[in-house]
Protein backbone atom coordinates (compact mmCIF):
# COMPACT_ATOMS: atom_id res chain seq x y z
CA UNK A 1 0.00 0.00 0.00
CA UNK A 2 1.45 3.24 -0.56
CA UNK A 3 1.09 6.11 1.35
CA UNK A 4 -0.65 9.65 0.51
CA UNK A 5 0.87 12.95 1.26
CA UNK A 6 -0.82 16.15 1.23
CA UNK A 7 0.81 18.75 -0.54
CA UNK A 8 2.74 21.17 1.64
CA UNK A 9 1.00 24.32 2.25
CA UNK A 10 2.70 27.17 4.69
CA UNK A 11 1.16 29.73 6.61
CA UNK A 12 1.69 33.03 4.48
CA UNK A 13 0.79 34.33 1.50
CA UNK A 14 2.31 36.89 -0.99
CA UNK A 15 -0.62 38.59 -1.51
CA UNK A 16 -1.17 42.16 0.11
CA UNK A 17 -3.47 42.29 3.19
CA UNK A 18 -7.01 43.92 2.51
CA UNK A 19 -5.49 46.86 4.76
CA UNK A 20 -2.48 47.56 3.01
CA UNK A 21 -4.69 47.54 -0.79
CA UNK A 22 -7.14 50.38 0.85
CA UNK A 23 -4.25 52.51 2.37
CA UNK A 24 -2.49 52.21 -1.42
CA UNK A 25 -5.81 53.83 -3.15
CA UNK A 26 -6.16 56.53 -0.18
CA UNK A 27 -9.10 54.72 1.37
CA UNK A 28 -9.58 54.63 4.98
CA UNK A 29 -9.19 50.73 6.16
CA UNK A 30 -12.01 51.04 9.19
CA UNK A 31 -14.05 53.20 7.14
CA UNK A 32 -14.15 50.79 4.43
CA UNK A 33 -14.49 48.09 6.80
CA UNK A 34 -17.55 50.32 8.18
CA UNK A 35 -18.99 50.38 5.19
CA UNK A 36 -18.71 46.69 3.99
CA UNK A 37 -20.86 46.05 7.56
CA UNK A 38 -23.54 48.72 6.61
CA UNK A 39 -24.14 46.77 3.35
CA UNK A 40 -23.52 50.10 0.98
CA UNK A 41 -23.03 49.42 -2.76
CA UNK A 42 -19.70 50.01 -4.66
CA UNK A 43 -21.67 53.04 -6.00
CA UNK A 44 -22.08 54.70 -2.70
CA UNK A 45 -18.74 53.40 -1.45
CA UNK A 46 -16.80 54.81 -4.19
CA UNK A 47 -18.48 58.42 -4.13
CA UNK A 48 -17.93 58.53 -0.37
CA UNK A 49 -14.28 57.50 -1.04
CA UNK A 50 -13.90 59.69 -4.23
CA UNK A 51 -12.68 56.57 -6.12
CA UNK A 52 -13.69 54.27 -9.04
CA UNK A 53 -16.23 51.72 -8.37
CA UNK A 54 -13.94 49.33 -9.80
CA UNK A 55 -11.65 49.96 -7.26
CA UNK A 56 -14.25 49.37 -4.46
CA UNK A 57 -15.39 46.34 -6.50
CA UNK A 58 -11.66 44.59 -6.54
CA UNK A 59 -11.64 45.37 -2.94
CA UNK A 60 -14.82 43.78 -2.33
CA UNK A 61 -14.03 41.02 -4.05
CA UNK A 62 -10.38 40.55 -2.15
CA UNK A 63 -12.58 40.80 1.51
CA UNK A 64 -14.63 38.20 0.09
CA UNK A 65 -12.39 35.55 -1.83
CA UNK A 66 -9.60 35.89 0.66
CA UNK A 67 -10.54 38.15 3.85
CA UNK A 68 -8.14 40.25 5.63
CA UNK A 69 -4.84 39.28 5.74
CA UNK A 70 -5.06 36.17 3.09
CA UNK A 71 -3.11 34.22 5.36
CA UNK A 72 -4.78 30.28 5.54
CA UNK A 73 -2.40 28.02 7.60
CA UNK A 74 -3.02 24.47 7.77
CA UNK A 75 -2.61 22.35 11.20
Amino acid sequence: MSERFAPARVPWSTRPSLKSMAEEVGIDFDAFMGALAANKSDTEMAAAFGVPPEVISRLREHFERYGLQSIVGED
